[in-house]
């Protein structure tokens, strides 16, 4: 076995309690080892992203327990590549916090934020549903913390609002585990890829009811209408570092219902033919007009950027439902894009409301440092909203490309196109607003002038546009590499043969199964 698969989840695991027990009261301490450990995990997920690129699955068994019984952790492009976009999206983050001094703010906010790196990477290389139910908790409990980091009433309603809904799920989430180990015996997810195919036409009732549920668990994680209430008010109430590391956490969904969805209960099977279809691309097609709707009513700019991440989750999940090789490509590619422009957004949100009364969107005194927030909002606001050159544009591309044979297609272009004007003049109302119309007020000569934010900070959503821009500039490269990531997705059996080890043979049920 190769033990850098774990070392992901382990890093972070292990940083945390260090940081808590030896480093509690040295804020320095806690920064040093937190950079340290993010810069030593973007290392290790890019030697696990070159290993997989020609196709290596890698498979790490805990205990040197094999699958289906013990705990796996498995290696492809698709998860790796997961795994790396959250390192180098915490980088950026950790740097936010640290130059903003949100850090600083509260108690453990360090700690937290590698527990919740740890549940997001658990997520995305587990091979286990069990076990990505588990890791899901990790990253919800840590998040909770997170949410109501440096207190306030509007922080701690929006947090237990946050906390209900993410309950509701993980319940949910627990009766389908629950609903799949009894018709299957299994929740390998490998095993249970093989299992499913053996049922017989008169016993899917059943299965057929556990992978609804899963699918509404995962449309909870990854706020697709009706399922998106909880995510307004906590993103734009959260702390601006922690609201752009939860651009990642509603990918955690897409992602897995694109990894279950096309493995284990894969669009050909006869199990759940038409539920992808049938249900998640209208609730898609609905969540992108909600959200963009929403960025042209909204009139707080944190409202306008949470209600963008839920028009951004609607584009990611019509092309997923699509369930095409060319539609999961598009998906990729738009993954990418959305995380980095949403956690971008995000944290101009905080540089704008440094120099500002509040986030209204009225005219107000001109803020300090107004010249590189407003560019860096410009870039930001042109790639969430899909104009060119940006990577918004291709990706959007890649999605009408993708749609062009549905039979819903003339749904989905007439969605996607009208949904983008209206993010264009949400986008545009809101930046005037906040910059063009900046207005001088009595005595502001005499008024000490407002610190401008740190350097760092900058810094950290300069690299965010800059990765935006590389994801432009390399769309060629990305998009081959996720044409691989589809390839492999759409042909599971040698993940499936890695996992179980015995190729092409269903593993043998044992008692207690």
């Amino acid at each position: 076995m190769i033990h850098w698969i774990v070392a992901p989840v382990i890093l972070p695991a292990l940083l945390a309690p260090f940081i808590v027990l030896a480093a509690r009261y040295h804020i320095g301490i806690q920064r040093v080892f937190s950079v340290a450990g993010v810069l030593a995990l973007i290392g290790i997920a890019l030697g696990l992203a070159l290993q997989a690129s020609d196709g290596t699955i890698t498979l790490y068994q805990l205990g040197d327990w094999a699958a289906p019984f013990g705990i796996v952790l498995v290696a492809d492009r698709l998860s790796t590549l997961m795994v790396l976009l959250t390192a180098v999206l915490s980088l950026f983050v950790l740097l936010y916090a640290i130059g903003s001094e949100w850090d600083n703010r509260g108690r453990h906010f360090h700690a937290l934020f590698q527990f919740q790196i740890m549940g997001i990477m658990g997520a995305f290389l587990t091979g286990d549903l069990f076990n990505l139910f588990v890791f899901f908790e990790v990253l919800l409990i840590a998040s909770y913390g997170l949410m109501i980091h440096a207190g306030g009433n509007a922080r701690l309603r929006a947090g237990v609002q946050y906390v209900l809904f993410n309950l509701i799920g993980s319940t949910l989430f627990l009766f389908a585990l629950g609903a799949i180990y009894a018709e299957a015996g299994t929740l390998n997810m490998a095993d249970l890829a093989q299992r499913v195919t053996l049922i017989g036409a008169e016993a899917t009732a059943g299965i057929r009811i556990a992978a609804v549920l899963l699918l509404l668990v995962f449309a909870i994680k990854a706020a697709v209408l009706p399922l998106h209430f909880w995510l307004p008010s906590s993103y734009a109430e959260a702390p601006a570092p922690v609201a752009a590391l939860f651009a990642i956490m509603t990918k955690v969904g897409a992602y897995a219902i694109i990894r279950v969805y096309t493995m284990v209960f894969g669009p050909d099977l006869a199990v759940t033919e038409g539920l992808h279809t049938t249900w998640l691309l209208p609730a898609a097609l609905a969540s992108l007009a909600i959200g963009m709707l929403g960025i042209l009513a909204a009139r707080h700019l944190d409202r306008l950027v949470a209600f963008a991440v839920i028009g951004s989750m609607g584009m990611v999940m019509v092309a997923i439902s699509l369930f095409t090789p060319t539609s999961i490509i598009a998906a990729l590619y738009y993954m990418v894009h959305s995380t980095l422009a949403a956690a971008a957004l995000f944290l101009i949100t905080d540089l704008v409301r440094a120099g500002r009364a509040d986030l209204r969107l009225t005219a107000q005194p001109v803020i300090a440092g107004a010249v590189p927030t407003s560019a860096l909002f410009f870039a930001a606001a042109i790639a969430m909203a899909g104009l060119p050159p940006l990577s918004g544009f291709l990706g959007k591309l890649l999605v009408l490309d993708a749609a062009f044979e549905s039979t819903s297609a003339a749904w989905i272009w007439g969605t996607v196109l009208i949904s983008s004007l209206i993010a264009v003049v949400g986008f545009s109302r809101a930046g005037s607003t906040l910059f063009w119309k900046a207005k001088a007020t009595e005595g502001a000569e005499d008024a000490e002038p407002a610190t401008p934010p740190a350097m760092l900070s900058y810094v950290a959503v300069g690299g965010l546009i800059a990765l935006i821009a590389a994801h432009t500039v390399f769309a060629g490269p990305a998009t081959r590499y996720m044409t691989a990531i589809s390839d492999q997705l759409f042909d599971p059996e040698p993940y499936i043969a890695t996992v179980l080890e015995t190729p092409g043979k269903l593993s043998e049920p044992t008692e207690g199964y």
